[in-house]
């Protein structure tokens, strides 16, 4: 038995049967370096997912490895019982950068966990368990995030502590506004989130939404949306959390923060991900009047580490003084104009920002085409996850990496790492092109 076979025996033994793992004959990621993975066997990747567009910057990023070993040798852990420079530091350049008015932030060790403390300040401050979320969203995998994820592919039970209520807006292409005028498309899920507040009654606490759904197979409404939405839940006092943790630190290449092509600011942003280029950081940003509203005792054991946060402050710096959000508006134009242009019978939208692209497959013939000229509109395609299975397999046999998701499991999910250069750019959409055709035979 080769050593992958047995390493997938022995995660099949010993781990839940409920852990997805890619490919057919799936793969150990032994080392990286920049945009480029190795597996076991010594076979090399261009990396186009970044372990769930968590490794931002470039892996084996010698700025954030001198840091994580330099603090390694003075200490590891502390906990937020005592003081700690790097958590600090993190948390003021974090706030610098958040454009959110008299931040405050706390650090978490995931996702997950930041969306589940913004609910918590949310729910305690509006005295309030009904919560707004969107139509194909995805927060997490805990038992509260879970219960505001409106995608069945990943909610395993009904179970909740929240009254949940998901509105439309969050993706165009298979939305029953599809087709509309983006000014259009805005009235009628405004139109459908004030249904939905007047038939929920009493005191709704806050409105959590991605800018770009991330899991959901990086779909979004039109620019202006979720600032239409915030005109709305302003006038009834609901809070809006703009879930960052896919959508921040640049990867839209327009701007900073996904929130910010709403044309209104949240009153709370979470965010995790790239901020740790591969570190266990997570965090919630909000105003000092929100953020200190929580009236009992409250700490983090690894929220905000001194490793984690020194790496991720050292990764933060580095992206900020090499403007990888310029970079991301660069290359992203690269693989959106590149996919759209090949028109492939299996492709019925290409969508996203940046470098952030997804690309949702469907069976040939099913849905009216779409072209470079006219991404939008008609009837979509017939939902086709075996082709996205096979996609990333011939991606795999070409030396690319991508990701998958969506509701059907029919989307291609493009990330890469913010440094990619256009050589890589264009080596990758040329194996992603490849991969189309021999798919699409």
């Amino acid at each position: 038995m080769s050593d992958a076979k047995d390493l997938l025996a022995r995660t099949r033994a010993s781990l839940p049967s409920w852990l997805a793992i890619y490919y057919d004959e799936p793969i150990e990621i032994e080392r990286g370096d920049g945009r480029h993975v190795w597996d076991g066997d010594g076979n090399r990747y261009l990396d186009f997912f970044g372990g769930i567009l968590t490794t931002m910057t470039a892996h084996a990023l010698p700025e954030v490895t001198e840091a994580v070993s330099a603090q390694a040798g003075r200490i590891i852990h502390t906990s937020t019982l005592y003081l700690n420079r790097p958590m600090v530091e993190l948390a003021e350049q974090i706030a610098t950068v958040s454009e959110i008015p008299d931040a405050k932030v706390f650090l978490t060790p995931s996702g997950t966990e930041a969306n589940d403390a913004a609910l918590l300040l949310a729910s305690s401050l509006r005295r309030s368990n009904q919560i707004l979320a969107m139509r194909n969203s995805y927060h997490g995998r805990s038992f509260s995030t879970i219960a505001i994820t409106g995608n069945r592919s990943w909610s395993p039970t009904t179970l909740s502590p929240f009254q949940t209520y998901y509105v439309h807006g969050g993706q165009q292409y298979r939305s029953p506004f599809s087709g509309l005028p983006d000014g259009e498309y805005i009235a009628a899920c405004v139109a459908d989130l004030k249904e939905v507040l007047d038939q929920a009654g009493g005191d709704v606490a806050a409105l959590i939404a991605e800018p770009i759904q991330g899991v959901g197979g990086f779909t979004s409404g039109p620019d202006g949306l979720l600032g239409a939405f915030a005109s709305v839940l302003r006038e009834r006092g609901i809070l809006w959390i703009s879930d960052e943790v896919q959508t921040g630190w640049g990867r839209t290449g327009e701007h900073f923060w996904g929130w910010q092509a709403s044309g209104a600011t949240p009153d709370l942003v979470t965010f995790a991900k790239g901020i740790g280029n591969g570190l266990s950081m997570g965090g919630v940003i909000a105003p000092a009047s929100i953020m200190d509203s929580l009236g009992a005792n409250h700490i983090s054991t690894f929220g905000g580490s001194p490793l984690t946060s020194a790496g991720a402050l050292a990764n933060l710096r580095y992206l900020l003084d090499h403007k990888l959000q310029d970079n991301a508006a660069a290359q992203g134009p690269v693989l959106f104009d590149g996919l759209r242009a090949a028109a492939s019978p299996i492709v019925g939208d290409v969508r996203g920002k940046g470098l952030m692209i997804g690309v949702e497959l469907v069976r040939p013939g099913s849905g009216d085409a779409r072209s470079a000229d006219a991404p939008r509109g008609g009837t979509p395609g017939d939902p086709a996850p075996e082709l996205a299975s096979a996609v990333l397999e011939a991606c795999k046999r070409r030396g690319l990496l991508v990701g998958k998701g969506g509701l059907h499991g029919n989307v291609l999910r493009i990330a890469p790492p913010l440094t990619l250069t256009r050589e890589e750019a264009e080596e990758g959409l040329a194996a992603l092109l490849a991969a189309l055709g021999e798919v699409a035979g």
